[in-house]
């Protein structure tokens, strides 16, 4: 009997050992096949349902090969409840919910803006998916005062449509007609906010730049630096292009010519002495000022522009980097395409700034925050200084100031105010470039003082250091005085 049971007890021994190998093994399989489904996903970020080709138009249809992409992309319409307000709908504009008014916060725009159409409608910018239904609404467009022209395309609709359409095919022929069209017959063409196609080929998923007018101010740009026939969709790097897809369209531009030709005043450079500079050569004015007849620049949204003067810019990291970060979904990495500040959460800030900054995420709100204080402060001091020599202008211009003054001090006003148009437009309040933004902001103040004296017939050259005065006398002003 107890042979027999010896002999049981080394049967059930034998059982569990094969019974635990057996679980062992499904274990290990198990493991393995998710390693390689897990591989097979980072290896194969996407998985083609549909045919995408030049005329796949319609976001959708990505999505179908995309979705993670898709759905981020989506998600450019949440908004803050701080960042909107509800509205009223009208007739003209049917919207309950809309960015808050940066003039009625503001009402130095006004001032700044009198005689042209910003100074009765604008707004703080919302998310992508809003960018066409903005345009189309605001009441610079709607307005009948207001003649806007397809031109404005450009930066808040996917034109890649709008220009085949028109062109028969050829892009540039389609953008040319675009440019011209009166706004009312070329919004009809618009189907999509930017979208898909606009940033990436559809065979390849390569980024591209689709703007006619990027292409040229690029090319022109390099052309300054030595580098002829520049091509951005072959000569660019991939680093380069995370910042370029998104520069067809933050930028500082103008319309030229009878046809409205879009084009970015990049010929001397990026900066914005460079493009007044350009403005200044070819004569160019945007509208004349209501209450002092000076001709003004306006400034549209230069962030590429500002963000190549600061230190990200030139430490090599991109728009794409900051706004796009990437993010783990399962085994796969993908950018995020909701496309929107990074200071939004915990999240996006570690997704973004705390992969180069080694520090907290309440550490580096309080960077930016210290970095927006700072700005609003400055800007705030040269919106004081321009608002007066506008009203001293004014008022100069009544009591029968000499022409010349006059003449002196609208100039002053020209700088001062497309600079500081130029930074209040730009849409980081200060971040893409601290030092040089605040550098702005103390031209702006300066060219305000100097219009002001030239208005009493005192003209300073060239900025510097006091004189030295007499003891006991006040110092009126530097060694060259006339």
């Amino acid at each position: 009997m107890a042979s027999e049971s010896k002999k049981k007890n080394r049967l059930l021994l034998a059982a569990a050992f094969l019974v635990a190998g057996a679980l062992v093994t499904v274990g290990i399989a198990s493991l393995l096949i998710s390693i390689f489904e897990k591989r097979g996903e980072a290896q194969n970020p996407y998985f083609r349902v549909t045919e995408l080709t030049a005329t796949s138009y319609d976001p959708a249809t990505w999505g179908q090969n995309f979705p993670l992409q898709y759905e981020g992309w989506r998600a450019t319409a949440q908004m803050e409840n701080d960042d909107q307000q509800v509205q009223q709908p009208t007739d003209t504009d049917p919207r309950t919910i809309v960015a808050h008014s940066k003039i009625e916060q503001d009402p130095r725009l006004v001032t700044m803006w009198q005689g042209y159409a910003f100074s009765t409608d604008y707004r703080h910018p919302r998310g992508h998916a809003y960018m066409l239904e903005d345009q189309r609404l605001t009441k610079r467009v709607t307005s009948p005062q207001f003649k806007q022209p397809g031109a404005c395309l450009n930066c808040h609709a996917s034109t890649v449509e709008v220009m085949d359409t028109l062109g028969n095919g050829d892009q540039t022929a389609g953008w040319h007609a675009m440019n011209k069209m009166s706004y009312q017959e070329a919004t009809q063409l618009a189907k999509h906010p930017v979208a898909c196609i606009d940033c990436h080929d559809p065979k390849t998923m390569a980024l591209r730049v689709t703007r006619p007018a990027f292409e040229i101010g690029i090319a022109a740009y390099k052309a300054g630096q030595g580098i002829k026939d520049y091509d951005v969709n072959t000569m660019a790097t991939a680093q380069e292009m995370r910042s370029y897809v998104c520069a067809q369209c933050h930028v500082e531009y103008y319309f030229a010519g009878d046809d409205k030709t879009l084009t970015f005043p990049w010929k001397h450079g990026l900066t914005a002495d460079d493009a007044l500079k350009y403005y200044d050569e070819i004569g160019w004015t945007d509208f004349t000022h209501k209450l002092t007849g000076g001709k003004a620049v306006k400034a549209q949204h230069p962030d590429f522009e500002t963000w190549a003067q600061g230190v990200h810019a030139s430490s090599g990291v991109t728009c794409a980097d900051c706004h796009m970060p990437y993010k783990r979904e399962g085994a796969a990495k993908v950018s995020d395409h909701q496309i929107a500040s990074p200071m939004r959460s915990d999240e996006t800030i570690n997704a973004s700034c705390l992969t180069c900054h080694n520090t907290s995420e309440q550490e580096m709100r309080e960077r930016v925050t210290k970095i927006h204080d700072t700005y609003e402060h400055t800007k705030d001091v040269a919106f004081d200084a321009l608002t007066a020599l506008i009203y001293d202008i004014e008022a100069a211009t009544k009591d029968g100031t000499p022409a010349d003054r006059l003449d002196a001090a609208r100039g002053y006003q020209r700088k001062a105010q497309f600079f500081l148009d130029y930074v209040v437009s730009e849409n980081s309040r200060g971040f893409h470039a601290p030092a040089y933004t605040n550098r702005l902001l103390n031209d702006v103040t300066d060219a305000s003082r100097r219009g002001q004296m030239a208005l009493r017939g005192v003209n300073y050259e060239p900025a510097g250091p006091p004189a030295q005065a007499p003891q006991g006398q006040p110092t009126m002003a530097p060694d060259k005085r006339t």
